[in-house]
Order: C-alpha cells, then structure tokens, then sequence
C-alpha cells in the first residue's frame, strides 16, 4: 500500500496547479483504493481550504473537490500560520479540511512513500 503526501502551494484559482493536483489525488485514490493519501496546504494554497466557493455554471469547484478527497479517507491538513497570515480562521475552513502545524507536515513527510509538489 502507497502512502503519498501532496503538498499544493498555489490558490485554488488563477492557475491549474491546484486543479491538476486534486484531480491526481482523486484519480489514485479511485484506481487505488488501499492508498494512504495526505494533502498539506501551505503558502497560497490554504485558500483552496476556503468554505463556500462559488465559482461561474461549467468552472472547477476546488472546495468540492477537497470534499471529494476526505470522502475518499485522504486527510487534509491546512497550514496554520498560513491561515493566520491570510486572516482565515478555523470556522472558514471547508468540510473534511483542519488547521494543522509545519510539525505535523513534517511528521506527514517522514511517513510518506511518495511526496507529490504542486
């Protein structure tokens, strides 16, 4: 069984980054069940974590999308002093999403077989 850390970077909007992660990290977790799957938001990446997106009919939800993830059992950690610095507090974060530490991202990157950059 794979244990993959996914550590995204970027807005949830404005690039793909976010977007082609996420969709990645859905796509290993449909073709392989059994994999341990751990998503790290830091930087400008905290704000994909942001509760009630709207987005225009026919654009990517990426708030959906992390929804979709911790559904399929991956764990979602969002950088705290991150969160702080962008003035988003534990009540913004979406569904399946929580504030975490750079100990615990750490901790995450020990554990992990894999370590996916975006």
């Amino acid at each position: 069984m794979a244990r993959i850390l996914l550590v995204l970077n970027d807005p949830p909007y404005g690039t793909e980054r976010a977007y082609n992660a996420f969709r990645l990290a859905l796509n290993v977790l449909k073709k392989d069940p059994e994999t341990e799957m751990r998503a790290f938001l830091v930087g400008d990446g905290v704000s994909c974590a942001k509760a009630g997106q709207t987005v225009p009919s026919g654009y990517y939800n990426v708030e959906l999308m992390l929804k979709s993830l911790a559904k399929r059992g991956a764990t979602i950690g969002v950088c705290g002093t991150c969160m702080d610095a962008r003035g988003l507090k534990d009540g913004d974060l979406a569904e399946g999403t929580r504030r975490s530490s750079l100990d615990e991202m750490t901790e995450w990157t020990l554990w992990a077989d894999k370590l996916l950059g975006f």
